[in-house]
């Protein structure tokens, strides 16, 4: 008996708890005046914070990823709709360059080189051209691969949390597409479009190309950089001094001058405006190679160690992690897709015979790069896959 009221007030607690809760969801009820995109918006806010201590496995990578994640998608989406502009920056860049080899210095070079050179200059830039614009034109119009997004029987590795689609080996899901791509690399802004399976081979090819292009520019230009920075230093003292002998004396007191004459006596200058507009062309193509040059030639470099361990860019993360991953444990990880150096350019340029060193890598080729990018052989024999 004596616990009887302690058992009326743990009744009387829980009886009042439950009228609380019952008004609150009354109240709360009343937000369904809100607009439908409110509510999603204000449900999907809590639904975050709520997952920020709720989750048993979570850890500061997840809430740090978590807070980061409105950046992410605003980068995401100006990423995604400054894409043509970046595309619309590379053709005009490289259209100034080639109207300045075009106008100002193809006429110079028939007129002042040897026969050689002649040819070397014009064989080397034209084939140069021609790789450039090729590549480019592929590595933006040729889709990079996806994965099926109806059942099949392939084998996969995960599922796809965005798409909601079974991902294969080297598959990875691309924010700013929207989409899952196939041995995906990266997503170029230059190219606005992803790198992946079936364009990789034209985006390394254009980055080789233009970097060799801009090198052969910024070598060959050398020496045209100098003499045209001298002469617009020449010029503008030139606009600075005043030549001539003033009129002093009882002439300039009356106002007396010979007819035609004025307070100086200039001469004609010795340069035009087209030579001016010439020189500052040089300077800005000089300029221009020599950046571009060593920008982008440090991306094609790290791309070709890339392509020689087998791996991309972002397997390339994945495999360091599982390196460190293995040897906490005093094992050694091996990369799954490396197939040996030579064999890995050998897949990646598409050579299966000698003729195709030739006709697929130094000439312009469109043929399809080896496999279908879903499935891949793992651990091959330590030869060379083609006898090439």
């Amino acid at each position: 008996m004596p616990r009887c009221p302690t058992v009326l007030l743990v009744l009387l607690r829980w009886m009042h708890m439950h009228l609380w809760a019952r008004r609150w969801r009354c109240r709360a009820g009343n937000n369904n005046r809100l607009p439908l995109c409110v509510q999603q918006r204000w449900a999907y806010f809590r639904l975050m914070v709520r997952s920020l201590y709720y989750n048993s496995l979570t850890g500061s990578d997840v809430i740090m990823d978590s807070l980061m994640e409105p950046v992410f998608w605003m980068v995401d989406l100006m990423t995604r709709w400054f894409g043509p502009v970046f595309v619309g920056l590379v053709v005009v860049l490289t259209s100034s360059i080639l109207l300045i080899a075009y106008v100002g210095l193809l006429p110079m070079v028939l007129s002042t080189y040897s026969l050689p050179w002649i040819a070397w200059h014009i064989g080397y830039g034209h084939w140069n051209i021609v790789m450039i614009v090729f590549h480019y034109y592929k590595a933006i119009r040729t889709a990079p691969g996806y994965p099926p997004r109806v059942k099949n029987d392939l084998p996969f590795v995960s599922v796809c949390k965005k798409c909601i689609i079974p991902k294969p080996a080297r598959t990875h899901h691309c924010g700013i597409c929207n989409a899952c791509v196939l041995k995906m690399d990266h997503h170029c802004p230059w190219l606005n479009n992803c790198v992946g399976h079936f364009n990789h081979r034209y985006f390394f090819c254009f980055c080789l190309s233009l970097t060799l292009g801009c090198v052969y520019c910024s070598i060959s230009g050398r020496n045209l950089f100098i003499d045209a920075y001298g002469a617009i230093e020449r010029f503008k003292h030139t606009d600075l001094e005043k030549s001539g002998i003033p009129v002093t004396g009882i002439g300039l007191l009356i106002g007396i001058l010979p007819p035609g004459q004025s307070t100086y006596q200039t001469p004609a200058p010795l340069y035009t405006f087209r030579d001016k507009i010439f020189h500052k062309s040089i300077i800005y193509m000089w300029v221009l190679t020599s950046t571009v040059a060593v920008a982008l030639g440090g991306l094609t470099i790290w791309h070709a160690m890339l392509i020689s361990r087998g791996e991309t860019s972002i397997e390339r993360h994945i495999n360091n992690k599982e390196t460190e991953r293995k040897a906490k444990r005093c094992k050694v990880y091996k990369n799954p897709f490396n197939y040996g150096r030579l064999n890995n350019w050998k897949v990646f340029l598409g050579v299966e015979k000698r003729s195709h060193w030739l006709t697929r890598v130094l000439l312009p080729s469109g043929h399809a790069p080896s496999g279908n990018g879903l499935t891949w052989d793992l651990y091959p024999i330590r030869k060379d896959m083609m006898p090439v």
